[in-house]
């Protein structure tokens, strides 16, 4: 009997989760990618089924691409075994995760005897799913590299704040750009070196999840246009902080720029009522104040993979 002619490869595609089809139609279109939405029924008792898009024969290209937020990420953490694991059931030989934030990176030492260091087990955890791992300014402390937090076979970290630097020369020409506190100082160099802008870093020093004090750096402040920029915001104390200390200072106008809003909409009134004019963010997590698209730096970071066999 003669040997079955082998099938023909298929296309890479990217796979989605229907909450972020906008997200994900934006990729496609950037990279090139025919986008398939996963498919998700919740049971009552909360376990989640799935059912991957399969073609007729049942099968899954070679190499594919999930996109899958990690914002909110214990259920979505358990999507990505499921989603994983399958499609390696269906013919995927390379899988590549885009986590536009990718969470539980804050933790990675044990500040307590006995804490879970949730970077080492979650990185650990997405390694052992995904060939390739690309994210958006991802919040590492002590850890120098994402390879570190998260040993895939390759990592690749795009930048937030150049993108949020162009955004920000169009609605602020000459801003001083401001970090809130020491580890903000990289996403603020960034963006400060791409137009030549002033900036600074204040200090911070932490007394718990929803406690901290602030002090501004040593320079003018007076008249000047500021912006915050960070990689996140969620409860937005310390923005707030640093926004009064700023407007005591003499500021004439303090605006915030982040990465990932995590904030909810009492944090973003507050913010305001401190005295931040305009709030902007990337769309990394999905928010009222997204203007920054990430889709062609995160295709960019997707090209840079396509040389890797399958």
């Amino acid at each position: 009997m003669a040997a079955l002619a082998p099938l023909p490869s298929l296309p890479p595609c990217l796979l989605f989760f229907d909450d972020e089809r906008t997200s994900a139609q934006q990729l496609a279109s950037a990279s090139g990618l025919t986008a398939r939405a996963i498919a998700r029924h919740r049971f009552p008792d909360g376990e989640l089924k799935l059912t991957l898009p399969v073609d007729a024969q049942g099968r899954l290209p070679q190499r594919a691409v999930l996109l899958r937020g990690l914002h909110q990420p214990n259920d979505k953490l358990v999507e990505l075994l499921l989603a994983a694991r399958t499609a390696r059931r269906l013919g995927v030989q390379h899988l590549t995760l885009v986590a536009p934030y990718l969470a539980y990176m804050r933790q990675d030492i044990a500040f307590q005897p006995g804490e879970a260091i949730s970077q080492r087990v979650v990185g650990d955890f997405l390694a052992n799913l995904f060939d390739a791992i690309i994210t958006v300014d991802a919040h590492l402390h002590r850890v120098a590299t994402l390879a570190e937090a998260v040993p895939a076979a390759q990592t690749v970290l795009v930048s937030g704040a150049p993108l949020l630097a162009d955004w920000i020369v169009q609605q602020r020409p000459g801003a001083l750009l401001v970090g809130p506190d020491e580890e903000s100082a990289q996403w603020v160099a960034q963006a400060a070196a791409r137009h030549g802008l002033d900036s600074a870093v204040c200090t911070k020093q932490r007394h718990g999840d929803r406690k901290v004090s602030i002090a501004l750096p040593p320079v003018p402040l007076q008249g000047r246009a500021v912006v915050l920029l960070d990689d996140m915001a969620s409860t937005g104390h310390t923005l707030i902080q640093a926004t009064q200390l700023l407007k005591a200072a003499g500021a004439a106008s303090v605006d915030v720029a982040v990465t990932h809003a995590l904030l909810d909409d009492a944090a973003l009134h507050a913010l305001h009522a401190a005295g931040v004019g305009q709030f902007w963010s990337t769309d990394a997590v999905a928010h009222a104040s997204n203007c920054v698209a990430l889709a062609p730096a995160l295709a960019a970071a997707l090209q840079t993979l396509q040389t890797l066999p399958p």
